[in-house]
């Protein structure tokens, strides 16, 4: 059951995530309620499900209509380098009960503003 639901599982968020996107707003809280993870494991393991080339079918279909700003991406990369080295060293010292609720605060934020934009 662990395989077929991680494939499953892999699955749903490789469809969502083609949509939208968004990997980890779907993915970490999956992991906390169906696998019982704490949310410092989530994280972690949503970064390494990153770390593979989850992204290049998606990146191959947006590429091919156009709709891709290298000069941005290579931009945001960079930051998102330093900055993922920074959070996840400060993340370590945060307890698993706060980095939920800020996770939790972050998405209800983004939900109510795409909600009411």
């Amino acid at each position: 059951m662990f395989i077929v639901g991680g494939l499953l599982l892999g699955l749903i968020v490789g469809i969502v995530y083609g949509l939208t996107g968004l990997n980890a707003i779907v993915l970490i809280p999956a992991l906390v309620v169906f696998y019982g993870f704490s949310q410092h494991r989530a994280v972690g393991t949503t970064i390494a499900v990153l770390l593979l080339p989850v992204g290049c079918f998606a990146f191959w279909k947006y590429w091919r209509a156009g709709e891709i700003d290298f000069k941005l991406a290579g931009l945001l990369a960079c930051g998102f380098l330093v900055g993922g080295w920074l959070g996840g060293t400060y993340a370590q010292h945060v307890p698993d009960i706060a980095l939920r609720r800020g996770f939790a605060v972050v998405l209800i934020i983004a939900a109510l503003r795409m909600l009411f934009q």
